[in-house]
């Protein structure tokens, strides 16, 4: 079983054989700038110097438009930078590998704290509420991907009401051109990930994918317990849907626990096991993940694991951001690769 690497986005482009054609210039921004996110409004009077990013997805957008030193802290990594970043992030302080404090963020002075999730700054965020950086005078960006078609009033992980989609990252990529006044950058960005997208779907259209059905594990509390696996709304879903296959989790829940029973009765054909540096939980290891499978009296009996369609993705892909479309291509190589099953 191969397991994927991140690579450089340009990198990944010469390998699927692209050619950008440069967007059309965007416009500089004029301050001050007002926008409405995620329930708030925040006004800007000029590009923020100073940006704390709490949460990966958000660091590696930041670095991806050439913003590396406006970043002074970070929080929240799964796994390790992407390599195009690895030379700029080891120049940034990491806050923490988790939930950085309320006070560690305020202490870096920042003109901008962004977050990749409600949970971190939101109505009932455990780093800190947006009314609570209002009132020090510090802006607060939410990912559009966690608030637009999403719930998290329940807490957790939230549920989705609407399927994911990459629009949502674009607009994320797209707001921070904005608020950055680098909007030239930001459209190469996205026309760049627009066109990987488009290329690996196409490199799956004559294959039998339609229907085919899948199951994403992203972790579990305890390896012979209920394992955290993708709803059907969130962004492993949208790339199963991309690709043309199903996901056999069907509750709008965004990584709801599900038992390996119910598992075993929706019996998919293909299990997406993901791999992380986390070790938060037991199932956070990819290797321990792969011999439960094998090992397991109800998991070895899975139709995907008995045929060996077992897909190994990073984290990064499964999270909603510029490697969401690494998960398509990872995806797309592996359903290629396959062998029929009689």
């Amino acid at each position: 079983m191969r397991v994927p690497s991140r690579t450089p986005l340009l990198a990944l482009a010469a390998v699927f054989g692209l050619a950008f054609a440069g967007p059309a210039s965007a416009e500089p921004t004029r301050y001050p700038l007002t926008l409405e996110n995620c329930r708030e409004t925040i006004t800007f009077s000029a590009p923020p110097k100073r940006v704390v990013s709490i949460g990966q997805t958000q660091t590696e957008i930041l670095y991806a438009l050439g913003l590396g030193d406006r970043v002074v802290g970070t929080a929240v990594w799964f796994s390790p930078v992407a390599k195009p970043y690895e030379a700029v992030n080891a120049k940034v302080k990491r806050l923490a590998d988790n939930d950085p404090s309320f006070e560690a963020v305020l202490a870096q002075e920042p003109e901008l704290v962004t977050a990749m999730f409600e949970w971190h700054i939101g109505p009932n965020g455990i780093v800190g509420k947006r009314e609570q950086f209002a009132k020090v005078k510090v802006p607060t960006y939410v990912s559009p991907t966690d608030c637009v078609g999403k719930d998290n009033s329940g807490g957790g992980d939230g549920v989705r009401t609407k399927m994911f989609t990459m629009d949502l990252v674009y607009q994320n990529i797209r707001e921070f051109g904005q608020i950055f006044d680098v909007s030239d950058r930001a459209e190469k960005l996205v026309a760049e990930l627009k066109a990987r997208e488009e290329k690996a779907v196409e490199a799956v259209a004559n294959l039998k994918a339609k229907d085919l059905s899948v199951a994403v594990w992203f972790s579990s509390k305890d390896l012979k317990g209920d394992a955290f696996m993708a709803g059907r709304n969130g962004v492993p879903a949208y790339i199963l849907s991309k690709l043309g296959a199903r996901n056999v989790i069907t509750t709008n829940e965004e990584w709801p626990l599900v038992g390996w029973e119910s598992i075993a009765a929706a019996n998919p054909a293909v299990i997406v096991a993901v791999k992380m540096d986390r070790r938060r939980f037991p199932a956070d290891d990819i290797e321990k993940k792969l011999e439960f499978l094998r090992t397991d009296p109800v998991a070895s009996k899975l139709d995907a694991v008995k045929n060996g369609r077992i897909v190994v993705m990073d984290v990064g892909a499964t999270r909603a951001g510029i490697d969401t479309v690494d998960g398509i291509e990872t995806l797309a190589r592996s359903l290629a690769g396959f062998r029929p099953v009689n």
